[in-house]
């Protein structure tokens, strides 16, 4: 099966922690947190559609300047997502420059506060030179992003200051199954992609759909795919060791096929950690462990730990593996 959704890190496991995920054969991609981003290239950056901001430390969101001028001459929108705060720390960046020469630029960006009171929304246009327009409030239900085929949900964390943590999930995997195919004298092409989209949406069965200069109802080719459950992949960075923000985390990402989990020290420097509202690698394969994840990346390693960063990958994978 070949998967959906195409993740990295950005950068290694001492450095800021950023995540990327791109959607295969489509020209969009994900980008969790906006810390130094010079290892994408133009190309990887074009694609980002949503920013997914846990929130806005330097480590975390300096990357967002990279994000906008790669965009700015891009017609389809860029929607941000961050803790409560991130409408006024993307206002405050975008008043930090000049933009008298942009009015006829294209670019959109759409920024979404989040909190358990509710989801702010804010627009900012270069047409009206990021002017800030203020939106209706909306409910928060724990989605912050669905559309076919995939849904971002978010958790509301504690690093000492509020910090989102999130998990992206594909509704369902659709498989073609090449033998069908070939059996029905249908070629690969194109019309795939439409005729996933069409499945996704859920459209009625007796929907023509023309392949190759033939004429098929969409409820006649079922035969040709195999639906399995969806990819789901997790990402939390900078929360404090303690049982909420545990609880919230297992219930998040439970049954991720990867969480990308910060493991910043190890467990016996569990004061520290509670000091700096870390995690530590232990309680990271704990955690990944309770929520029956099926791969765990841990990352965002303290600097302290540069010359032994083999003990923290094996102090999380010894709790993750625990029987």
């Amino acid at each position: 099966m070949k998967p959906t959704f195409h993740h990295r890190l950005v950068n290694n496991k001492f450095e800021d922690p950023c995540l990327y995920i791109r959607m295969l054969r489509e020209r969009r991609a994900f980008l969790f947190d906006a810390g130094h981003l010079t290892r994408l290239k133009p190309g990887d950056l074009l694609k980002i559609t949503d920013l997914f901001v846990t929130h806005t430390h330097v480590d975390h969101f300096i990357g967002f300047d990279t994000v906008l001028r790669a965009l700015l001459r891009r017609d389809r929108p860029l929607r941000v997502y961050g803790p409560d705060s991130i409408i006024e720390c993307i206002e405050g960046k975008l008043r930090g420059y000049t933009w008298n020469l942009i009015g006829e630029y294209p670019v959109k960006i759409e920024v979404f506060g989040i909190s358990d009171a509710g989801v702010r929304h804010c627009s900012f246009y270069a047409e009206d030179y990021f002017r800030r327009i203020d939106r209706d409030m909306m409910p928060f239900n724990g989605i912050v992003l669905k559309e076919p085929p995939l849904c971002v949900r978010a958790a509301n964390l504690s690093h000492g200051i509020p910090c989102l943590g999130f998990s992206l999930e594909e509704d369902f995997h659709i498989n073609i199954d090449k033998a069908a195919l070939s059996k029905r004298g249908l070629p690969v092409g194109p019309w795939l992609s439409n005729f996933k989209r069409m499945l996704r949406e859920k459209t009625e069965p007796d929907t023509i759909l023309k392949v190759a200069g033939r004429e098929f109802h969409l409820g006649d080719l079922t035969d040709i795919v195999r639906i399995t459950k969806g990819q789901k992949v997790s990402y939390i960075v900078d929360i404090s060791p303690d049982e909420d923000n545990a609880r919230r985390v297992i219930e998040l990402v439970r049954g991720s096929d990867t969480l990308y989990c910060e493991a910043y020290f190890l467990h016996s420097d569990i004061e520290r950690a509670k000091e700096r509202n870390h995690l530590t690698a232990k309680i990271a394969g704990e955690i990944a462990r309770k929520a029956a994840v099926k791969d765990l990346i841990v990352m965002h390693f303290s600097p302290k730990y540069r010359h032994n960063a083999d003990a923290i990958e094996t102090e999380a994978m010894e709790e993750f593996k625990k029987n």
